[in-house]
């Protein structure tokens, strides 16, 4: 089967076509980031309105890639949940159009769980290797889920205030960074010290939540007593260096806890260079098998979508032509017992 997956659900129009669940044989991803950089951040109107003159291109242009046709294409999958509203809807209603006018099924992804499959697209040998544990790090979610197999997840720990995400990009409009903000503090992180400035690590040593926002107010009071005395390079560093630190100490912690050998890092801020080389000398540290998808699945993809939608019509068919749209909407959990 073929599926063309659709991902509008924030500042990326993304189509793609994925076979099997599996095997990735296109994924286009157009980004608004220099349209919304003039602002210092996202604008949820102009990133709608870019989505609806992008999103035929961007289709044809993955149709082409994956040199197949609309006639090939057995499911559709549309990220629903969650996102910004408007930008959902697009992609929502190119993906029901396509689905009457095809006659296809079409099913509903949650985008968390789209980020959980693009481990699997990386790497599918994790099918053989369930239960996981998997962090999901991104703009706006940070949490650790337990992975029994399709719709059988555990909430283990989430973020109580910011996103790991959302620090990074508060603390590059601190530091007077362009937007998008978290990539160009890591790349200027990449010159400094990191053990020059001791900035706290929210949480370390309680359970498996996180915080982030203690941080970001360290940092402001940071600088409103340093006076630009120290080098923006050594205070990126040393900041950037005080998230990874809580997203290592926190995977390892439920990973203990839970006794799994199996963990994914996924998510924008899964393409992190400093997060990934902690995590892989941490995996080698406990014996575990670790999985971190290259950048172009870290970020907001089709391709994801697809997979993850593929593996929904497996287990739950198609879903009717009548779902809505949510800005909001957490990722379904069951009790660990």
């Amino acid at each position: 089967m073929r599926v063309l997956g659709i991902e509008t659900s924030c500042d990326e129009t993304s189509v793609a076509i994925v076979e099997e669940g599996e095997r990735v044989l296109s994924n286009i991803v157009a980004s608004q980031v220099d349209l919304h950089a003039r602002y210092g951040g996202i604008v949820p109107e102009v990133a709608s309105r870019h989505h609806v003159e992008r999103f035929i291109p961007v289709m044809r242009e993955a149709l082409a890639s994956a040199k197949t046709t609309l006639d090939d294409v057995g499911l559709i999958a549309v990220t629903n949940r969650p996102g910004l509203l408007g930008a959902l809807l697009v992609g929502v209603s190119a993906a029901k159009a396509l689905a009457m006018a095809l006659r296809r099924p079409i099913v509903a992804v949650h985008h968390l769980e789209g980020h959980l499959y693009s481990a699997f697209l990386a790497d599918n040998t994790l099918y053989e290797r369930l239960p996981l544990v998997a962090l999901i790090v991104s703009g706006g979610h940070t949490q650790l889920v337990w992975m029994e197999g399709y719709g059988r997840y555990a909430l283990l720990g989430a973020t109580r205030d910011d996103a790991a995400g959302e620090a990074f990009d508060k603390g590059a409009r601190l530091l007077g960074l362009p937007y998008p903000g978290g990539p160009n503090l890591s790349k200027l992180a990449e010159g400094g010290d990191p053990s020059r400035i001791s900035f706290p690590r929210g949480m370390i040593s309680e359970g498996l939540d996180f915080s982030f926002s203690g941080l970001k107010t360290a940092l402001r009071t940071f600088l409103e007593k340093d006076q630009g005395a120290t080098s923006l390079a050594d205070i990126a560093a040393s900041y950037e260096a005080a998230i990874v630190d809580v997203l290592v100490a926190k995977l390892r912690r439920a990973l203990q806890a839970t006794g799994a050998k199996t963990a994914c890092v996924v998510g924008g801020v899964a393409a992190n260079r400093l997060l990934q080389r902690r995590m892989r000398a941490m995996a080698v540290e406990e014996g575990l098998h670790l999985v971190m998808p290259e950048p172009t699945l870290c970020t907001d993809n089709a391709a994801m979508i697809a997979a993850a939608g593929y593996w929904r019509y497996r287990t739950c068919g198609a879903d009717a032509l009548s779902f809505d749209t949510l800005a909001t909407a957490p990722l379904a959990t069951f009790q660990l017992a």
